[in-house]
């Protein structure tokens, strides 16, 4: 607990060392936003009524993967069987293309446009900011960061520094609920009871990311000019005309987005192996650094690897946010790999690593789903960069000046949730 309180600490006086304008820090919105972030861990994990209810959503998120998975079995026979082996192109990926498509409609019918706008006012009324930031905030929740500002590209160019900062961070600080169910289904493999315990620990990350990207943001980059408030959102002109046509393209930008991962994810653990050739199997295994690292971790590093080096620089802040102490290069490592990587290459090392038995303490798993519960990575600034380029391009050499401390805004949104919830948990 006492660890934990440091953390936050911690993480709050980064955020402070980084504002533009220390002076015009709003504290009491960072104030309100820290206790509407603790009050709803402490009501996901403790208020029977909130946790049944997520709980209730991850069961349908899983149920949703058992229905991609009717799928998967029309178009794969056997080899979609689980039972000999999982398989993370054949069993997770698939998923972001059905969920893509549920999204799509969802957003056809007005579904996530009604839930979105119900959370905007209260984060408006509760938060005391605009109603265009409140709106993008809890976008974010179900959309990813280059979706959710499509709501609120016409007020795009005519927003403020803060606002546009708010934006990047909100967008940073979460995951696309499109990507959501492939996070289940990889780090809760064949257990049922494991895929509802992710999904209720990757919703919460979600919807507790909201409050702590409006601090974050607020403490870096404060409201400093006028605000010309905005609380509708807007049509999107890119919409589909009938259900058909919003299955359709739900189901090609599902496509995209697999391809686009799957891609990813081959060349960059490829750069890992090819890493770890030369600082493990060259370095390394030469110098005798292989052996003494292996002695003093008790085996949980195989060597000099690219994974133990970051775990090694992280190490003192996971320390700080409460990571119990023999899991601490693990979870460090995982955030070296997420914010040099990505996310979906640290959910999967963090996968491989708890079927290994690596993790001494489940509160360790459960924090790095929420650290790693965000796109705060160095590719995002590009794909942030090019997204609202397009949407707002008299604002793109703002978006580009503030893509850094957006990156760094958005990993301290998710270390924030992680440090919370181990609080909680403590």
């Amino acid at each position: 607990m006492l660890r934990g309180l440091l953390g936050v600490a911690t993480l709050l006086a980064i955020a402070y060392a980084l504002s533009v304008d220390r002076k015009r820090i709003d504290w009491k919105l960072v104030g309100g936003g820290l206790l509407m972030q603790l009050m709803l861990a402490l009501a996901i994990l403790y208020l029977p009524l909130i946790s049944h209810l997520l709980e209730g959503c991850g069961k349908v998120f899983v149920k949703v993967m058992d229905f991609t998975g009717e799928g998967l079995s029309f178009l794969l026979g056997p080899y979609a069987s689980k039972a000999n082996g999982f398989s993370f192109l054949l069993h997770s990926l698939p998923v972001v293309i059905f969920f893509s498509a549920l999204v799509s409609i969802c957003y056809y019918w007005g579904i996530i446009q009604r839930v979105v706008g119900a959370i905007a006012w209260c984060l408006r009324k509760f938060m005391n900011i605009s109603g265009a930031e409140g709106l993008v905030s809890a976008g974010n929740i179900f959309m990813g960061m280059t979706e959710s500002p499509v709501m609120i590209k016409h007020y795009l160019p005519t927003m403020t520094t803060s606002e546009l900062f708010l934006v990047m961070v909100a967008g940073m600080g979460t995951i696309a609920g499109t990507v959501m169910g492939t996070y289940i289904s990889m780090l809760g493999g064949t257990d049922p009871e494991q895929q509802v315990l992710f999904a209720t620990h990757l919703l919460s990350a979600s919807i507790m990311a909201v409050p702590g990207s409006i601090v974050i943001a607020k403490m870096i980059c404060p409201q400093t000019e006028p605000v010309h408030d905005s609380t509708g959102a807007q049509t999107d002109t890119r919409q589909a005309k009938n259900l058909l046509e919003a299955i359709a393209n739900g189901t090609a930008t599902g496509v995209k987005l697999m391809t686009n991962i799957a891609a990813l994810l081959l060349v960059f653990i490829s750069l890992v192996a090819l890493a770890n050739y030369f600082t493990e199997g060259v370095i390394g295994r030469y110098t005798g650094l292989n052996d003494w690292i292996v002695e003093v971790t008790d085996g949980k590093a195989t060597g000099l690897t690219f994974q133990f080096m970051l775990g090694v620089i992280t190490a003192p802040l996971m320390w700080l946010l409460g990571v119990p102490s023999s899991d601490i290069l693990l979870v460090g490592s995982l955030l070296g790999q997420k914010t040099i990587l990505n996310e979906f290459v640290a959910y999967f090392q963090l996968q491989q690593w708890k079927d290994a038995g690596l993790f001494l303490f489940d509160k360790s798993v459960i924090m790095s789903t929420y650290i790693l519960c965000g796109f705060a990575n160095i590719s995002s600034i590009g794909i942030l960069l090019g997204g609202l380029g397009v949407l707002a391009p008299e604002k793109k050499g703002v978006i580009a000046r503030l893509g850094v401390p957006a990156m760094i805004g958005g990993a301290l949104v998710s270390l924030l949730s992680a440090t919370l919830i181990g609080m909680i948990i403590d």
